[in-house]
Order: C-alpha cells, then structure tokens, then sequence
C-alpha cells in the first residue's frame, strides 16, 4: 500500500477513500503541523495532503525522497514551492469549484453584516445596554441599490455579482479577463481598479494571490474609496495591506471592513482588533459541511490518481507532464 501523509484531520468522506486504499498517517494533534514534523514525516511517504496553514517548501519537497503527488485541501497554493515540485516531476493539486457557493454565500453575510452593525448590535444586546427604541442607535447603511466593486471575477467573483440581483445592485468589476457571463447576465461594467474603488459603495475581494494583487489594496486606493463604503475581504490576507487599512478605518476614510483572512494568520494585527468598524472572521469562507467534505474527496482522489501514476484532474503546476 502506498504510504501517505496527512497534515490535519480532514472530513470522514475524504479519509475513506485514503484508508480505503493507502496506509495513512494522519496529524493527531488539534494544531498545525510544524515545519519540523512535517520534514520528519514525510521521508517514508508515497503522498502528502496538506492545507493552507502548511508551508510545503523545498527542505519538505527534497525530504519526501518517494514522493508522487501533493494534494492541497485548498483552491489556493501559495504555500507550496512550486517550482521544487517541478524539478521532481511531482503534480500539486487544489480543490477548485467546490467552495464556489460557500464562500460567495460568507461575502453576502459579511456585506449585510457590516452595512447593519449585526456584530455590534449583538454585542450591545449582550452587555445590557439596550434599554428601549433609538431613532439614532447603531445605524448603518442600505444595501438595496447600491453599487458594488468586485476585485476578480473568477467562479466566486461571479456566484457573488449573481447574489447581488436580488438587491437591485449596480455592478463593476476589474480583472484581466472579460467576464461576459457577468456582463451579459448581471448588467456588470468591466471598469480599471481606481474607477471601481472609485464609484462601489461595497467593495469586495476575490482575486488569487499573486505577485501583481499582493496589496492590491495599499494606502493610494483606500484613499480613492469612497468616505461611506466598505471593503470586504474574503479571498486571501495579503491583498489588503492591513496596516494602511487601520489608518484609513481610524481616520474614517471609509466606513468599514470585514475580513475572514489576514496577512499573518493565525496572527491578527493588534489594531484591527480594538476597531468597531471591522468585522473579523477566523478564515471560514468554505466552513459549511457541505463544501468541507466535497473538498475532502477532491483532495482525496487528486491524491489517489497521482499515486498511480497519473496526472490529476486538478493539477496547478502545468509542467508535470510536459
């Protein structure tokens, strides 16, 4: 049987198919994996399924010596060392598509969320301090008819624009890519970011990390957004550079913000953490049972192809193969 390495415990549907057919050694501890312990095990290992929180570089890579695959419980792969896995000739895969509705659904909760005060109104509830009807407490801002900036417009990009119908919303969009589905379908204008930044009430982020979105919010946009918007961020931490966005929160050049990921995680920057006007999440955009276990079995049978010699449905590093 083959030898496979599992970083944290992930979904039952998924572990089936794993023990079903491999010898598994999974993480036993409710935490990451340290760098050490991952370099350790893995030198015995045929397969390796890791997530976002593991950073897979070419120590880990060079150790794996029976190496065949890489599977990622994840859409993105940063964490990887792509590069190293090329030399080897070993596929890295993801698990697209199937977080597509659970994250666009976050973005919605996040938008409603942070236009109506939800998570200070709460709070307000829990510390006794509401004592009757207020023409002026906690008020917030309208939703319905407002215009909303969508920064990518891939899968989840477009499951968000397609929510947005029910609220009447004016829509733009900035990607590399036209995207005619959301143009067509949802009356959506393909603008450049400064207009987006410009115009949205709501601005809400779904691009991949790369080399040319890392900060693609830096303190030169905020200061094009409007005084009254608000930025959601549900894609990846690095995006936003946070330490801009806490000055533009404290000085009030925008409203407000809610972000599910951040550029240090699990560390959140102290400052976020004292501001009303910022709605933080613990990185739960595909948190639902659904999409969790329709990852499990995606990374799972990634992992099961390539151990077999194949290339995966879902491999990233176009290379392999070539």
């Amino acid at each position: 049987m083959f030898k496979v390495l599992v970083t944290r415990r992930i979904p039952d549907a998924g572990l089936k198919l794993l023990t079903g057919e491999c010898e598994v050694e999974m993480n036993p501890y409710n935490r990451v994996f340290t760098h050490r312990e991952i370099s350790n095990r893995i030198k015995d290992k045929d397969g390796l399924v890791c997530l976002l929180t593991d950073r897979i570089d070419q120590e880990i890579i060079e150790n794996g010596k029976n190496l065949k695959v890489i599977s990622n419980y994840a859409v993105g792969y940063d964490n990887i060392d792509i590069e190293s896995a090329n030399r080897r000739g070993i596929p890295v895969t993801n698990t697209p598509d199937v977080l597509t509705d659970a994250t666009a659904d976050l973005t919605w909760a996040l938008i409603l969320s942070i236009a109506r005060r939800i998570v200070e109104s709460d709070s307000f509830i829990r510390a006794n301090k509401f004592k009757g009807w207020d023409p002026l407490l906690l008020l917030g801002s309208e939703v319905y008819g407002k215009v909303l900036g969508i920064i990518g417009a891939g899968k989840i990009g477009t499951a968000v624009a397609k929510r947005s119908r029910g609220f009447s919303m004016k829509l733009l969009y900035t990607d590399p890519n036209r995207n005619e589905i959301m143009e067509k379908e949802f009356g959506a204008r393909n603008v450049n970011l400064k207009e987006l930044l410009k115009e949205s009430d709501f601005v809400t982020t779904h691009t991949p990390l790369l080399d040319e979105t890392y900060y693609i919010i830096g303190r030169d946009e905020l200061r094009v957004m409007k005084k009254d918007s608000y930025l959601i961020n549900t894609s990846r931490g690095n995006v936003i550079d946070e330490k801009e966005l806490v000055k533009a929160l404290k000085e009030k050049r925008i409203r407000g913000a809610a972000l599910d990921v951040f550029e240090n995680e699990p560390e959140i920057e102290p400052e976020l953490l004292k501001l009303k006007n910022v709605i933080l999440l613990p990185h739960i955009g595909s948190a639902t049972v659904e999409a969790r276990s329709r990852m499990s079995v995606v990374a799972a049978k990634n992992l099961l192809t390539g151990l077999k010699g194949e290339i995966p449905q879902h491999t990233v590093n176009l290379r392999v193969g070539d």
